[in-house]
């Protein structure tokens, strides 16, 4: 298993919903969380602090690019946060459920 978390920030919830079910849809993203954080940042050399929705999509490391480009077309962000970590120990049946949904056979199960 290769499994992968990709991270990304957004403005609101309604975009966070978007970009969450949209990559769901596509067989993308397993499952996503939305939660609410503070962003502090440097942005054209002012420092902004901003309530934001972090988006965390579960997928394979085969998927990454893909995942990538949809968020880059869907975000509304001159330069959107696009980052992604491994999962390095997973519960084998939910991993197996991961791998299940990103690719061309669906299953149902919790996120």
């Amino acid at each position: 298993m290769n499994l992968i978390a990709v991270i990304t920030t957004v403005g609101s919830i309604e975009e966070a919903r978007k970009i969450a079910t949209a990559l769901v849809e596509r067989r993308l993203a397993a499952c996503a969380q939305i939660s609410q954080i503070e962003s502090v940042y440097r942005w054209k050399g002012d420092i902004h602090h901003d309530p934001e929705f972090r988006v965390l999509l579960k997928t394979t490391a085969a998927r990454y690019r893909e995942v990538e480009e949809a968020i880059r077309a869907l975000h509304s962000y001159e330069l959107p946060a696009i980052h992604a970590f491994a999962i390095e120990h997973v519960y084998a049946p939910y991993g197996a459920w991961v791998e299940e949904n990103t690719g061309p056979a669906a299953s149902e199960s919790p996120c």
